[in-house]
């Protein structure tokens, strides 16, 4: 999702609008558990969110990100956002469905909290020469550019070398943006973070990104969510799916060797979280405002790592 603060300019962005997802949801009262990973995978880890409604997020699965930021690291979450997080449940919940709620909420003085979980391991990462996935089945917030203004739900991951330094080598560590929607615009953007803080060969603070793709009915039905790293190819990928469609690559051509290993020859620890205005809902159009909705929840029907080779 970032570690610094991601400007994108919003005509840029549109003009890779890419048109023609077929969309393919379930209602929101629909769970199950983790389906079987794609063939010759293996499933190394995963979380279905079964539990009472009301519960809190398994402790040995995840831990919760506080305030506004890492200990020693960027305020804001290094992005201009503006909720507090917190491990209330309030803000992030078991929904006694199946499903992992984290809901931003709005107080009577205007100031906004809400949730952020990364996993407690950091080690998912592809075998020699073989690949990992990391998947979501996710319903975005339901909002729209009218009432969802600085809306920011995010499923990513950050390079396992960030948690000691409180992301302080941020981008060279690698994140890997699985999917972000921002003010309800029934999207999604997939990137890869890397290299220098800003420009170089990443084009940070942007990133090397899918741009704008669409996600109808995103914000009324589970989605799901994929990326896969893979050690095998020739050159190495990320690949990027959004219902199994793969509709973004990196090569590891694309950068230099130094980069793309700084990036992503290590392990990574999964983060979901929604936030709450910040550089990348400003650039297509701000928020949040006084019409922004609060307590529109991300529900993640599971999360899912597994690899191959």
């Amino acid at each position: 999702m970032r570690a610094r603060r991601r400007l994108l300019a919003a005509a840029s962005a549109l003009a890779v609008l890419i048109p023609g997802v077929i969309a393919v949801t379930a209602s929101a009262q629909s769970a199950s558990a983790a389906p079987a990973p794609p063939t010759g995978f293996t499933t190394v880890w995963s979380d279905d969110f079964d539990g009472a409604a009301g519960s809190p997020v398994n402790g040995s699965n995840w831990l919760y990100d506080l305030g506004h930021g890492y200990s020693g690291g960027a305020s804001n979450w290094g992005t201009g956002e503006v909720e507090s997080m917190t491990n209330s449940t309030d803000n992030v919940y078991l929904d006694g469905s199946g499903h992992l709620a984290i809901k931003p909420v709005k107080d009577g003085s205007g100031n906004w909290t809400s949730g952020r979980i990364e996993t407690q391991r950091t080690d998912f990462q592809p075998p020699a020469g073989g690949v990992m996935r990391i998947e979501a089945s996710i319903k975005q917030p339901d909002v729209n550019t009218s009432n969802g203004l600085g809306y920011w739900p995010a499923f990513w991951a950050l390079g396992a070398p960030a948690r000691p330094a409180a992301a302080t080598n941020w981008p060279s560590i690698g994140e890997l943006d699985v999917m972000e929607d921002i003010n309800g615009r029934s999207s999604e953007f997939a990137t890869l973070h890397c290299g220098t803080g800003s420009g170089g060969p990443c084009n940070e603070t942007t990133g090397l990104g899918s741009g704008e793709h669409p996600c109808g009915g995103c914000q009324t039905g589970f989605h799901t969510y994929a990326v896969e790293l893979d050690y095998g190819a020739n050159p190495q990928q990320l690949r990027y799916y959004l219902d199994g469609n793969n509709f973004f690559t990196v090569n590891a051509s694309q950068v230099d060797a130094t980069t793309w290993n700084n990036a992503t020859q290590h392990g990574f620890f999964v983060i979901l979280n929604v936030a709450i205005g910040g550089g990348f809902p400003g650039a297509f159009g701000g928020g949040p405002t006084d019409a922004t909705v609060s307590g529109q929840p991300m529900l993640v029907d599971y999360v899912s790592v597994s690899t191959k080779g």
